[in-house]
């Protein structure tokens, strides 16, 4: 029910371990009091940032989880704003920003950056996780990195990915699309626009080519 205070956060270790978490069973734990130290509050991390918390009364020793529920009242709301306090704490201090996630989004603009001297641009405010890359001579897009639903392309399965659109000439198009690794163009023109998940089911050599060849074509 936290999950968004750690959107496009990505886990330092370190930093974790400097605020006091300590390594357990492949993850990170860390141990606090809340509410003037009547409940002691536990909050597990494993590897991927992926939390969960248990709230404890100190008095019986007994678990406390009407705030993981529907629940309403006042004192309910005081527990979950102030585990909520904390967990923002922790997001501050322990997290880096990191608006993209997947190991291939991040090499792609760290490719792009290195070849084309290129930097992502975030043009939406209300789709802060959605960016391109554009070529500096023609100010024309090459890239759009986009993070959308493995539904809206067309799967079964309500998984949160992040895509790339390049561009294609229009006679090569229907070649590429083959409805499981790459898809027509998500927002844009299908005719000269495709789309990778970039989950690392398409090579990143491949990826690359690719990107060189949408950067040709935006003249």
């Amino acid at each position: 029910m936290f999950e968004e205070i750690f959107s496009h956060k990505k886990l330092n270790p370190e930093k974790l371990k400097a605020y006091g978490f300590s390594e357990q069973d492949g993850g990170y734990k860390f141990t606090t009091e809340i509410l003037n130290g009547e409940f002691q509050l536990e909050i597990e991390m494993d590897k991927n940032g992926m939390l969960d918390t248990t709230l404890t009364e100190k008095s019986t020793g007994e678990e406390y989880i009407l705030y993981k529920t529907k629940a309403t009242g006042e004192f309910v709301g005081n527990v979950r704003s102030e585990i909520e306090k904390k967990l923002s704490e922790i997001a501050e201090k322990c997290f880096d920003t990191a608006i993209f996630k997947s190991g291939q989004t991040i090499d792609l603009i760290k490719y792009a950056r290195e070849k084309y001297s290129t930097e992502p641009e975030f043009l939406w405010e209300k789709f802060s996780d959605n960016a391109v890359l554009r070529r500096k001579d023609t100010e024309k897009w090459f890239a759009v990195l986009l993070t959308v639903s493995r539904r809206k392309l067309g799967m079964h399965s309500d998984e949160i990915v992040e895509i790339v659109d390049l561009r294609a000439q229009p006679e090569n198009i229907a070649a590429l699309v083959d409805g499981k690794k790459i898809f027509p163009g998500w927002h844009m023109n299908k005719m000269h626009w495709f789309t990778i998940i970039l989950d690392g089911s398409v090579s990143f050599d491949k990826i690359c080519k690719k990107i060189d060849e949408s950067w040709n074509l935006a003249k």
